[in-house]
């Protein structure tokens, strides 16, 4: 027996026990005098072992030879400390070893394993297996470990059924990009990595299985954000005769039942906004809505002033951010700088200070007056020191500059509290989004979508005012899962494919499994997905997912510790039937 008790569980209660606890040396600490503590760790905790050398010199002597990180078995007493630590569950208790064994030394770690590191992204990354010993890393995937356990209990309960997919399919390269395994016993083939098993559930509904779901693997071969990673997980579920308000049911209730078992909170229900709103509002299709400060519209008070800049733009929209009339010439620059980055690609940026005395001075009061300016802070609900920031260009464009505009602001006055939840349901999304370098439609969900049925006639007349009867679940401005009603009817999937610009051979070569399978009684169906990783980034409190999947790639999608991806032999190649010029590293 390596040890009876953890790091973590002894208590007053034990004083005077014999205990076997193992695990890694967190601290030595020499106090002189003949003392010396050692703080043990394991993923449990941290119990003081306490070596005196007036009661065992050798024992003593050889804990002043231990490092960080070597890995100790001991044995002892357990007895009540003298100068208790508030700070850990068992800090009111040592051990006074009787004997210790020595399980593995250790080189000096390439960065303390402590809460607060010295160890930048990049070495905590190489070294991810030392990263996983410290605390705040190793609770994120305890955290993912209790949302995973209880996402599973709450969906067993209304009888979902978790089922495997598989993870070898064929390529859609109708989504994001495919990563690609070749077929050694099919020459000049390949398989594909799963963006989702989208299709295979939607079969798995024409097979009777009428509640379905998966903690599933899924890739995408695209660049990378925080948000991002090459390999992600899914809480991916489908259901048979339901419609979009029994979805949103559900895992709204799913959703709750995680806040409140995992966090204690209780959330109130979440409110519906349609994606006209969502960008009209707040430039996005993701809100967040812990903070107000939304988008208004000026277009139609600043024309007809010689102001070029405005008068030649499509939009011109506002935020009005309380309490900022102050701002000094500076921070306005910064703003500015802010909103013309190439990520954010604004041309400039105007602004209006609402003076405590009552006054208005803006950045354009050569082409406007002072009653100019009251209108546009009457429209904006701007008051006595208020500042109001003035973005204009095509209204996509501009909408979405003043969206990051809008979050840059909330993050600078401290409105987006990562211990706060707004949840929301956005629906109504555009169907279809055009191409118009290619002249043709493409899903903006995906090619399975239902369009909403009242909208069925504008597939032929005005394919672009189409809205699909989709729907998206957004916490704190982070976009966790989205799904949609799907087409079970074969006639309408034909329409969908042909909008989308496939021919009937190359729908048959694609997605000629499914459509076969809906010849044989396709029920009504619709589904969603939650990105776990999103998820319990949010629960956290992250501003990364990589900080809750145990093994994550960088931002280059390359795993640093596993040195993947890599060259392979050219024997490899050979017998995969690949010639490729393999490149020297």
């Amino acid at each position: 027996m390596y040890r009876n008790h953890t790091c973590g569980e002894l208590r007053l209660s034990d004083v005077n026990k014999e205990v076997i606890l193992a695990g890694w040396v967190q601290k030595v600490r020499k106090l002189g005098g003949g003392i010396t503590f050692i703080d043990l760790r394991d993923r449990y905790g941290i119990t003081q072992l306490a070596f005196y050398k007036d009661q065992n010199a050798e024992l003593y002597e050889d804990a002043n030879k231990y490092g960080r990180e070597w890995v100790l078995q001991v044995t002892g007493k357990v007895q009540e400390r003298s100068s208790k630590n508030k700070n850990i569950p068992t800090g009111d208790v040592e051990i006074v070893p009787s004997n210790i064994r020595v399980l593995n030394s250790s080189e000096l770690p390439p960065f303390t394993i402590e809460d607060e590191t010295d160890g930048g992204d990049d070495i905590r990354m190489k070294y991810r297996y030392l990263d996983l010993r410290r605390n705040p890393v190793r609770k994120n995937l305890e955290l993912r470990h209790k949302i995973a356990f209880e996402t599973r209990s709450y969906l067993d309960k209304l009888n979902f059924l978790e089922v495997e997919t598989p993870v070898l399919i064929g390529s859609t390269p109708e989504g994001a990009r495919d990563f690609v395994v070749p077929s050694r016993m099919n020459p000049g083939e390949f398989y594909a990595l799963p963006q989702s098993p989208q299709t295979l559930k939607q079969l798995l509904m024409v097979s009777g299985f009428d509640r379905y779901f998966q903690i599933v693997k899924c890739f995408r071969d695209e660049d990378l954000r925080a948000d991002r990673q090459p390999e992600f997980t899914q809480i991916d579920c489908e259901m048979s005769f339901v419609n979009q308000e029994d979805i949103l049911q559900i895992f709204e209730g799913l959703t709750k039942y995680l806040f409140k078992q995992v966090k204690g909170l209780d959330i109130p229900d979440f409110p519906r906004m349609p994606y006209a709103d969502a960008m009209k509002y707040y430039g996005s299709d993701k809100p967040d809505t812990r903070f107000g400060m939304k988008l208004v519209e000026l277009k139609d008070l600043t024309t007809g002033r010689e102001f070029v800049v405005f008068d030649n733009s499509e939009y011109v929209g506002a935020i009005c951010a309380k309490g900022c009339a102050s701002y000094t010439r500076k921070q306005l620059d910064e703003l500015t700088n802010f909103v013309k980055r190439p990520q954010i690609g604004a041309k400039g940026l105007v602004y209006v200070r609402y003076n405590e005395d009552g006054t208005l001075k803006s950045s354009v009061d050569k082409f406007y007056t002072e009653d100019d300016l009251k209108k546009w802070a009457d429209r904006c609900g701007a008051e006595k020191g208020d500042l109001i920031l003035i973005i204009s260009g095509e209204t996509e464009k501009s909408q979405k500059q003043l969206c990051e505009l809008r979050l840059e602001m909330g993050e600078r006055l401290g409105l987006r509290d990562k211990n706060v939840f707004n949840c929301l349901w956005v629906t109504d999304f555009p169907l279809l989004e055009k191409d118009e370098e290619l002249g043709r439609y493409f899903a903006k969900h995906h090619p399975f979508t239902s369009p909403k049925e009242e909208d069925i006639p504008l597939l032929d007349s005005d394919p672009g005012a189409v809205r699909a009867n989709a729907y998206d679940l957004v916490i704190n401005g982070v976009e966790i899962g989205g799904g949609s009603v799907r087409i079970f009817n074969s006639d309408l999937q034909k329409k969908m494919f042909s909008v989308l610009g496939f021919t009937e051979e190359k729908a048959q070569a694609q997605f000629g499994f499914l459509m076969n399978a809906f010849k044989y009684g396709a029920p009504p169906h619709a589904g969603i997905a939650f990105g776990l990783d999103r998820l319990v980034s949010i629960f956290a409190g992250l501003d990364s997912i990589r900080d809750c999947i145990a093994f994550p790639k960088n931002n280059s999608g390359r795993d640093v510790m596993l040195d993947a991806p890599s060259v392979i032999d050219e024997s490899q190649l050979e017998e995969l039937n690949l010639k490729v010029e393999i490149k020297e590293k």
